[in-house]
């Protein structure tokens, strides 16, 4: 049982006040994440902050979710993998399989994002030492210095999440249901 309250608007510290109004405003309504992380106001507001870069990566959503997917795969993130993968599916952003294939840490049909999705497992894996097998793929598949560094953000923005998740035990939200994942 977690310890962590899930805050609504009302019952935010005055500092996630904001944050949970932008929040709802973008989804509809508040993911079970945000009511946690609303504890701490520089948790949420950091996540957001990341967030925001991360989407004005050179990445494409395709890649951008492969990154976030495959983290919350490495590091067993059940809340996570259900909401970015029901997001994935809405949008369909994948090749039929390569949904499948990163919930269950196979390989991708896409060659590029195979080789995107082995570089963040590697990094995840080796905390930041990546083999040289996974560099090279990443490289050879077409991606430069710049798009390994966007690697690393989206990393740290999703190790974050997932590490929250570990600590405060999420409830998953209905609209994640679908997407339902465990490790």
């Amino acid at each position: 049982m977690s310890i962590f309250p899930l805050h609504s608007q009302e019952t935010a510290p005055e500092g996630s006040k904001e944050l949970l109004a932008k929040v709802q405003k973008k989804y509809g309504f508040l993911p079970n994440l945000f009511r946690v992380m609303a504890e701490a106001p520089a948790a949420g507001q950091t996540y957001l902050t990341v967030m925001g870069y991360f989407n004005d990566t050179s990445l494409s959503e395709a890649e951008q979710q492969t990154v976030l997917l495959t983290t919350s795969f490495v590091n067993q993130c059940d809340y996570c993998m259900a909401a970015h993968s029901t997001m994935s599916s809405m949008k369909d952003l994948f090749q039929p399989g390569d949904l499948e294939a990163l919930r269950s840490g196979s390989a991708l049909s896409d060659a590029k994002l195979n080789a995107l999705s082995g570089l963040t497992r590697s990094i995840v894996e080796t905390r930041g030492w990546p083999t040289d097998d996974a560099r090279k793929a990443f490289y050879d598949a077409g991606y430069g210095n710049a798009q390994y560094l966007e690697v690393l953000v989206g990393v740290s923005l999703k190790t974050l999440s997932n590490y929250i998740n570990h600590a405060s035990e999420i409830p998953l939200d209905a609209a994640f249901e679908g997407g339902k994942w465990t490790p």
